[in-house]
Formats: C-alpha cells, structure tokens, sequence
C-alpha cells in the first residue's frame, strides 16, 4: 500500500513548501517512489518538485478541473509510486471565495490526510487554539498530524508536544530555527535547474522529523485503483519550450497529446509541416528578447502558419511572442507580428494581473489563470469573448481570434 498526504499551513510563509519539498527529497533519497503534487496553479513549485523526486509533478485545482478530474490525475500519476505528496497552497483555507477551490477542498475531494505545517517561531501553548480551531472547523477534512516549523530549542519543543498530547493529535517533529533554511520571497523567473534543497535541510529532517512513522501511519487503503488518460483529437502538437522564455506547462496537458515535439523559439527553426496544432505557452519572453528577435527565421516560419489557417494556441508569453513587439527600457524588439499589437515590459508600466480566469468562445469554455506584470502598449485591445474571474466578474483580459489562431494572456487549462 502506498502512502499519500497533503502538506498544508495555516498561512503563507509557514514552511510549508520548505518541508513538502523536503520531505519529497529525503524519501527520494531513501529509495521510495515519489510522486509530487501541487495545489493550484502553480509552474515554479511544480519545477523544484521534478528538481528532487526526479519526475515531474502536477497541479491539482478545483477551479479549472472538475472534481472527478482531479481524482483521475492523482490516480493516474500515483499509480506506481509509494509515496504521493501533495503540497498546499497559501493557507488551508484560503481560496478564490472564502475557501472554494483552497487546499482544503482538494484534500476533501482526494479524501487524503493533512499534515499542518505550523509556524511556531513566536507562540508556545497558544498554538493550543490555533490547532484546535483548524482541526474542528471542517469536519469534512482530516487533519492528521503536525510538523513544526522554527522551534527554538528542544525545551520549547516539548512544550509544543504537550499541545498535541491534549489535542489528541500526532506530532510528527520539527524543524529548528535554522538561517539556511529561511526563503525570501520568489521571483518567478528564478533558474528552474537549481535545486533549493541542501545537505542541512534533509539533515535536520531526518535528524528532528519522524518521517518513517509518518509515511506507514499514512498509508491509503483504496490505492490500487488505476486510471488511463484518454488522449485528445488532437494527434500532432510542437510546443515552444524553453527554460524561461516559454516553460509553464501543465504536464498533464503534455500527456493528452498523442505525438509531441519540442523547440526553441530562441535558437530552433521548426518544421510546421504536418502539424495539427502549434502551442506556445507561457513564460518570460522579456528576459530573452535579444534571442528571439535575431531568431528571424523562427519568427517568420511561425507567421505563415498561422496566416495560412494553421491552429495555434499561445498563452501569456506566448501571446506576447505572436505580437507585433515588446518595448523595454533598452528598445524595441521584433516578435512574429501575428497580432497587431505591442506589448510593454517597460518598468514604468509594470502592473501585476493576477488571478482566475474563464470565458465562454465558440460554444467552448475555457478555464485557466492569469500571472503578468506587462501590459498593451496604449489603449487594451478589443475581445471577441468576455473574460470573467472567478468570482463571475468581468475584466478587461482580452482574447484574440485571428484565423485559428488562439491567443490571449491566460494560460489555458484543457486547451
């Protein structure tokens, strides 16, 4: 039988990612199988995770798949591992509305166990109530144990133990205050290659965390169930890949396609020939503009298949790589010119775009998310669909239709 949890905090900046990817990375180590997941729509978190268990991990969100959905890729990705780790988002129950679509509500729907990550830096007894208040509030969830996090001595560890032992809950160790273990906040556009784990994180867990207690307390009983993803109509795909300038992908969206290319955009010239969909996800194209611009060829094989009809979905980066330029501090730099617009980069018009998005085109609807700080250069283009946020509200995120071309700034779920 394997064993499969979800790691989750109260908050944000509780430890959680430090301790998931961690654990992912010790119990690699060990020799087991294990299989990473991640709440939400999350590329970088999901890149660390492959960084560590040496396969790739996949997001799990009850907004843009439906609950059944979510079951069959946590089947399907699980089904040879012995061990799935699933690591939270923010705090457990926060979600887009109160805590629709939060961590909470992908453990319920997996019916998998929580283990909380709980800050503990500043607090001693008082934990007492915070525990309390999330192991009772949901009586639809199970949270099984506690890890925790910055604990200043092994005095002030015993009496976060005495918490446990009164809350009838299982402590399964913690982590020390430790200098190398803190984070500071992440810039998307970090080097996916480096992995954050050292030599000092799987030390200290394996020293101060009961990890093989953990792993056997939690073995799933209904874990022998398997689930084949069906493919997509959609038989050849190239994909724009790169490790910045076109990287956010959805592993499972790779899996539904029968036949898969790859190329860079920044130094690749594809041949189109043959191929039933062109897709350019999202990424940091402004980081890499000098490349992608003196790639001509690239630039110029990708506009006349998609004037002559050819399918093409570009998301976010994407997007901006099929426009007509992107303006930095440093200039201007020549994209495909498919889309008639210009894109800034320019520090000056920096503004975060952030959240869930859906729309309704061609009688198809489309579900994804939004994650940009640049913007149309003037006055925002014309949609041909109405974009809503999770909440049912409309905003001003354009999509774009041009032959059969796809494109908008959210990154598509289920293209």
């Amino acid at each position: 039988m394997k064993s499969q949890f979800l790691i989750a905090a109260p908050t944000s900046g509780s430890g959680k990612t430090t301790i998931a990817r961690g654990l992912m990375a010790l119990l690699t180590k060990k020799g087991y199988q294990v299989q990473p997941f991640k709440c939400g729509p999350d590329y970088i978190d999901t890149k660390f995770h492959e960084a560590v268990c040496h396969r790739p991990s996949v997001n799990l969100d009850t907004f843009m798949a439906t609950p059944k959905h979510v079951r069959q890729l946590f089947t399907h990705y699980g089904a040879d591992a012995d061990v799935c780790i699933v690591e939270g988002m923010m705090g457990l129950f926060d979600g887009y509305d109160r805590d629709k679509g939060a961590t909470a509500e992908v453990a319920k729907v997996l019916d998998i166990p929580i283990i909380l990550v709980v800050d503990a830096k500043s607090a001693a007894y008082s934990i007492a109530a915070l525990l309390s208040g999330f192991i009772h509030f949901k009586e639809d969830i199970r949270i099984a144990g506690v890890i925790f996090n910055k604990v200043g001595s092994p005095k002030h560890f015993q009496m976060l133990q005495q918490v446990c032992d009164d809350l009838d809950i299982q402590c399964f160790g913690y982590l020390p205050k430790h200098s190398a273990l803190e984070q500071g906040s992440r810039y998307l556009g970090l080097d996916f290659s480096q992995s954050p784990e050292t030599i000092q994180l799987l030390e200290l867990l394996e020293r101060h965390v009961n990890w093989e207690e953990l792993i056997v307390s939690l073995r799933a009983q209904n874990s022998n169930s398997q689930y084949i993803l069906p493919h997509r109509n959609i038989s050849h795909v190239l994909i724009a890949r790169n490790a910045e300038s076109f990287s956010f992908l959805y592993q499972e969206t790779i899996d539904s396609f029968q036949y898969v290319q790859f190329f860079d955009p920044e130094c690749d010239v594809p041949s189109l020939d043959g191929i039933d969909l062109l897709y350019l996800p999202g990424g940091y194209p402004e980081k890499h503009l000098d490349a992608l611009a003196d790639n001509e060829a690239c630039r110029k094989v990708i506009k006349a298949y998609a004037d002559k009809g050819g399918q093409v979905i570009a998301e976010c980066g994407g997007m901006m790589y099929l426009c007509q330029s992107i303006v930095t501090d440093n200039g201007t730099y020549p994209m495909c010119g498919v889309l008639p617009y210009s894109i800034t980069a320019r520090q000056a018009d920096r503004k975060l775009s952030l959240g869930y998005r859906r729309f309704i085109l061609d009688g198809k609807e489309y579900r994804g998310h939004e994650f940009h700080y640049t913007q149309f250069l003037g006055e925002t283009p014309e949609s041909v669909a109405q974009v809503f946020n999770a909440k049912s509200e409309p905003v001003d995120t354009p999509v774009f239709k041009y032959n059969h071309v796809l494109a908008s700034y959210t990154h598509l779920y289920q293209i």
